[in-house]
Order: structure tokens, then C-alpha cells, then sequence
């Protein structure tokens, strides 16, 4: 007897499964590593560098071709991109675990960033091309909920590895939940062939990785060379002229990979001006939390990921509602409040003393962030997704997550400008207040730039 056909409603939820496991793998894997760094230090030597390039390397091919990612996953569908994603990300996941030397090591994760960098555009597109309307909305606030906490669990996930088994399980875990995601994807029907195909932009591919790729490693090495090694300045200078030439060639090519026409959107241009903000604050804050906890307060990584994970639990239980809220009322609110209110979270932890109280002195703060970054997170992706063509979802979401891993990367890499060659306890200080601040401009920017949807008189409501 055949099977009854498909619902839309079970369809949407396989599509919303698979564009949360398929991302959640992707930013797990930037964070979980930071508490294995030491464990792999032990086993290979090599101390801070080889611990800066195993994440950095990750990093800098992420943010580098994440754009050409978008373009891809508009040119050829948006799941025949996220499924080859999945298996690189896989294959490159099991040869980070069985890696024999470090140098093996910081090679093969260079590669698994570049597969990354397949899975969140397209998983967000499939969102979008899948959803409209408040269902949208409340699909994007969910997938916000699980990928967002991503950021936060890692330590936690990657403490409890290290502790109990090993720093190599970090890697073969991700095994797991990449096989479910393809399972679910052979689900789903087979997406219709676009009448016409755009060209992918080899050219701005090359010169947008150059462009991003040489700042971000001059910023990160500049504190091992100085800024007057041509170890340090000779890739900056290359990137900011491939930068320039990036600019100059998406503006004249036919198939851009990079639209500048995105950003006459105002809502887009300055959505991602406040991401720059707020995911900035957030890659630095936590980073730095989660080495003060263990290098001066002296916790272990297992506890370390525990004391940082309330604003995961806060996230899971509001963004959705936060989400499928401001497809009613429009995003600017929620973008302008939330960022303040979670800069208030960490100017609560200018409390923390030398003999830190976890009670009183880091969980409110702590949690009054998490509030903050769950009203703010899924009406920011809604914002600047709504203010693009379905068509460019891809390469919009791919804009947007380049845009965020950048600006973290970017903060970690200028923490010893604000932390000093020591982190101690004036250096935790500093960081918590320069997060606060940068939080804050991200709301001040949403306040000013952010304009909610106008809705025509007589104009059906969304659904």
C-alpha cells in the first residue's frame, strides 16, 4: 500500500531538524575546542602557538569562505550544498581525531572550517525558501535557540570530553549528529531546478578570503612579531588591497558573490553594522570568562563549562517565543532593548572579585545576558533576512554569518590590547566593561538604523 503523502507541517519540521543539527555541528565546533587546547598541548607540545592555530585556523577558513558558501548554495540548491558540507565536515572531523602531530592537526582543521563554512548558509536558506510570514519568524527564533547555545555549550561539552576520555572524542563526536542530519536530508523531496543558474564568482571567492583572511591573521600574530614584521604587515596590507580590488570587482561582475545591492537595504546594512557589535561582545566575554575561571580562579574545564551555561538555558526557553513575538511587532524593539540589557549582564560582573563568589558575583549577570541575547538574536536573523529577496537567502544568511565570525575572531585576537600580556583580575575588569560597551553600541546602532516592516492598509496579515 503506498504511504500517505507528506504533510507541509512535517515537512517544515524535518527542514527546521536538519537546519539546526547541520549548523549547531558548525558553531560547536569553534568553541568546544578551547578547553581540549591544553590536553593537545601535552600530548604534541608546541605551547600558545600550536593552541592559537588549532582554533585560528578553524576560524580563519570559516570566515574566508563562508561567502563563497552562500554563493554556492544559490547557484546549486540549498541542500545538495549543506549534504556535501556535512560529509567534509565529517571526514575532516575524524582526521582531526586521529591526527598525529600537530601540524596535522592545525592542516586538517584549516579544511574542516572550509566545510563549515557549506553548512550554516544553506541551513538558514532552507529555513527561509521552507517558511514565511510569523512562521518564519518563530522557525528562525528556534534554530537561533539551538545553534546560539552552541557558542556556550562548547566549553561545557568539550570540558566533560577532555575530563572523562579524551581530547580526540572533541572531534569524533561530531560524527553523530552529521549522520542523523543526512539521514533526515534523504527525507525530504527533491528541490525543482532554477530556471537559471548564476555563475560563481571564482574572482571575488579568491579576493574576499585574501581580503579577510590576511587582516585577521596579521591582528592575531601581531602580538608574537609586532607590528613592524613583514610577517605581520605584508598580509595586511595584501588583504586590505584584496579587500579594496573585492569591493571594486562585486560591484562591475555579472554574478556577484557578494551583492552590494544587499546593502541598500537599510534594515540589512544596518543589521549586520549591529552584529559586528553584538557578536563581537559575545565571542570576547566568554572567551575570556572561560580562561579566567580556569587560569586564575582555578577551576577545572568541567566546571568552567557548567558556571557558563545559564544563559544556554535561558536562550531554549525564550527565543522561540521571542521570535515568533517580534514577527508580530517588528524587530527594532527587541534589537535596541536586548543588547543593552545584556551589557548590563556583564557590567554586573565588574562585581567579580579575587575571590570569586559564583552566586552572587557571575550568575546574575550571567543570566540578565542570556535574557539579553535571547531578545535579541532571532529578531536580528529575521531582520536582516526579511529585508532580502527569498532568492538571496543564501548568500544573505552567508553575508550576515561572515560577518558575525569575523567580528569575534577580530575581538579574540585584540584581547592583549585590553587584557594586558597577564590576564588577572584588573585585565577581567577591563574585558567585562569593553563587552558592556560594545553590547550597548549594538543596541544603540538597531535603535537608530532598524526600521520594523510597514505593513500596507488592506494588506493580508502575515501567516
Amino acid at each position: 500500500m503506498a504511504s500517505a503523502p507528506r504533510t507541509e507541517s512535517a515537512t517544515q519540521r524535518i527542514v527546521l531538524l536538519v537546519a539546526i543539527l547541520a549548523s549547531f555541528v558548525a558553531f560547536l565546533d569553534g568553541t568546544i575546542i578551547n578547553v581540549a587546547l591544553p590536553a593537545i598541548t601535552r600530548e604534541f607540545g608546541g605551547g600558545l602557538p600550536v593552541q592559537q592555530w588549532v582554533v585560528d585556523a578553524y576560524l580563519l577558513t570559516l570566515g574566508a569562505f563562508i561567502l563563497l558558501a552562500g554563493s554556492l548554495s544559490d547557484a546549486f540548491g540549498r541542500v545538495r550544498i549543506l549534504a556535501i558540507g556535512l560529509v567534509g565536515f565529517g571526514v575532516t572531523s575524524l582526521l582531526c581525531a586521529i591526527a598525529p602531530s600537530a601540524e596535522f592537526l592545525i592542516v586538517v582543521r584549516a579544511l574542516q572550517g572550509g566545510t563549515a563554512a557549506l553548512l550554516v548558509p544553506s541551513s538558514l536558506a532552507i529555513i527561509i525558501s521552507t517558511f514565511s510570514g510569523q512562521a518564519q519568524a518563530k522557525a528562525i527564533g528556534t534554530w537561533t535557540a539551538w545553534t546560539g547555545t552552541a557558542m556556550i555549550v562548547g566549553p561545557l561539552v568539550g570540558g566533560l570530553l577532555v575530563d572523562t576520555v579524551s581530547w580526540r572524542l572533541v572531534f569524533g563526536i561530531n560524527v553523530l549528529p552529521i549522520a542523523a542530519t543526512l539521514w533526515l536530508l534523504m527525507k525530504l523531496e527533491k528541490q525543482p531546478e532554477r530556471s537559471r543558474r548564476p555563475r560563481v564568482d571564482v574572482v571575488g571567492a579568491v579576493l574576499g578570503a585574501i581580503g579577510l583572511g590576511g587582516p585577521v591573521f596579521a591582528l592575531i600574530e601581531q602580538g608574537r612579531f609586532g607590528w613592524q614584521s613583514p610577517v605581520v604587515w605584508l598580509p595586511l596590507v595584501l588583504g586590505i588591497a584584496a579587500f579594496a580590488a573585492f569591493l571594486w570587482w562585486e560591484r562591475r561582475t555579472t554574478d556577484p558573490m557578494m551583492p552590494l545591492s544587499l546593502f541598500r537595504s537599510r534594515n540589512f546594512s544596518a543589521g549586520n553594522i549591529a552584529t559586528v557589535f553584538i557578536y563581537g561582545a559575545l565571542g570576547f566575554g566568554f572567551f575570556v570568562i572561560a580562561i579566567y575561571l580556569q587560569q586564575v580562579a582555578g577551576w577545572p574545564a568541567t566546571l568552567a563549562g557548567v558556571a557558563t551555561l545559564p544563559p544556554t538555558l535561558v536562550m531554549l526557553v525564550l527565543s522561540s517565543r521571542i521570535g515568533a513575538l517580534a514577527g508580530k511587532i517588528g524587530p527594532r524593539m527587541f534589537m535596541t532593548i536586548g543588547p543593552i540589557v545584556g551589557g548590563v549582564g556583564f557590567l554586573l560582573m565588574l562585581t567579580v572579585s579575587a575571590d570569586i563568589d559564583y552566586w552572587f558575583q557571575l550568575l546574575p549577570g550571567l543570566v540578565l545576558f542570556g535574557v539579553g541575547l535571547s531578545i535579541t538574536v532571532a529578531p536580528l536573523t529575521s531582520a536582516i533576512l526579511g529585508a532580502i529577496d527569498e532568492s538571496q537567502a543564501g548568500i544573505g544568511s552567508a553575508i550576515n554569518n561572515a560577518v558575525a565570525r569575523v567580528a569575534g575572531l577580530v575581538a579574540v585576537a585584540c584581547a592583549g590590547l585590553i587584557l594586558g600580556s597577564v590576564l588577572d583580575l584588573g585585565g577581567f575588569h577591563r574585558a567585562m566593561g569593553a563587552t558592556a560597551i560594545a553590547l550597548i553600541l549594538g543596541g544603540i546602532v538597531s535603535f537608530i538604523g532598524i526600521r520594523n516592516p510597514v505593513v500596507r492598509e488592506g494588506a493580508p496579515a502575515p501567516t
